[in-house]
């Protein structure tokens, strides 16, 4: 099966299949991959934007994620609406075939905290963290720090 080129529609089935199989997603190469949906609220619409991220653990309570859009010369759309309002939910799957949602607060690393978290990022997907080198722009990596929420 051929994956379409809107990178909207990517994301849509992407999405779909996150949440019909408990946080699994096995298209494009993400078999291996842990994912996260995270919801932002648009800049400029104020609707909920949700977006599917390759994430890492960063402890409890705690994972990042990588801005790069595949080294483009800007800063993807999450990323802005993000940074305008760092309250975001985010779904994870629990390994056992469910997916949880939190409430979070993202942050961008820097410092020190930065290197330590690229460093994780290159000893575990090196070609992915070969982005920083085909672009200009420092890539932000973000970290999510979430609690369950209410229900």
């Amino acid at each position: 099966m051929s994956m379409p080129g809107d990178i909207r529609e990517i994301n849509r089935s992407v999405i779909e299949e996150f949440r019909a199989n408990g946080g699994v997603v096995t298209q494009l190469g993400l078999e291996n991959t842990r994912v996260v949906l995270l919801t932002t609220t648009g800049v400029k619409t104020g609707l909920p934007r949700t977006t599917p991220l390759g994430c890492f653990e960063d402890g409890p309570g705690r994972v990042f994620v990588w801005a790069s859009a595949m080294a483009a010369p800007a800063h993807p759309a999450w990323y802005r609406n993000l940074a305008a309002n760092p309250r975001v939910t985010i779904e994870l799957g629990t390994g056992s075939g469910t997916v949880e949602h939190y409430e979070a607060i993202a942050t961008t690393a820097e410092g020190a905290e930065r290197e330590r978290l690229l460093g994780v990022l290159k000893e575990a997907r090196p070609h992915i963290a070969a982005h920083q080198d085909r672009t200009d722009r420092e890539i932000p990596v973000v970290v999510v720090e979430y609690r369950s929420q209410a229900t």
